[in-house]
């Protein structure tokens, strides 16, 4: 099982839609980067489901990969935002994954204590000019970040 870190902006997405909703196609990814990791996401993945753009940001709660990745319908639709006129249905450029909701944190995480944290050194999200709305996490700062958060979620 690998551990995910995934921002979505709370008005467009946030952690109380997944849980509303249960499940969510992970949509709209136009990063190939981004898109590399969402492909190697498995079903079982943990993801810490991070609000971005928020005052303040930071984890929300925790998400399950339910489904592993496919093509992202959004790129074929001329009236979607995220329409791709280069992209083929034979060889689609974009990925998505399906999240499941598991957990709210009681209180979110800002990014300033997960960044004033000694044992989050090195967590990719932590780090000046981190954009990557899709980006793996160590084992240790994922638990550490459940343990901030007094979660229920165990990562393994």
């Amino acid at each position: 099982m690998k551990l995910w870190l995934m921002k979505s902006e709370p008005e467009t997405f946030s952690i109380d839609d997944l849980e509303r909703k249960g499940r969510e196609p992970w949509d709209g990814v136009r990063n190939y980067q981004a898109r590399n990791f969402m492909r190697e996401m498995a079903v079982g993945d943990l993801v810490i489901f991070y609000h971005s753009n928020a005052k303040p940001p930071g984890a929300a709660g925790i998400g399950r990969i339910a489904r592993a990745a496919y093509p992202d319908p959004t790129q074929f639709d001329k009236k979607s935002e995220y329409y791709d006129p280069k992209s083929k249905k034979e060889d689609s450029r974009w990925s998505l994954v399906d999240v499941e909701f598991v957990e709210k944190f009681d209180k979110e995480i800002s990014l300033q204590a997960l960044k004033d944290d000694a044992a989050l050194e090195g967590m990719l999200v932590t780090r000046k000019g981190s954009r990557l709305s899709v980006q793996p996490v160590d084992e240790k700062h994922f638990k550490r970040v459940l343990e901030l958060a007094g979660a229920k979620t165990r990562a393994r």
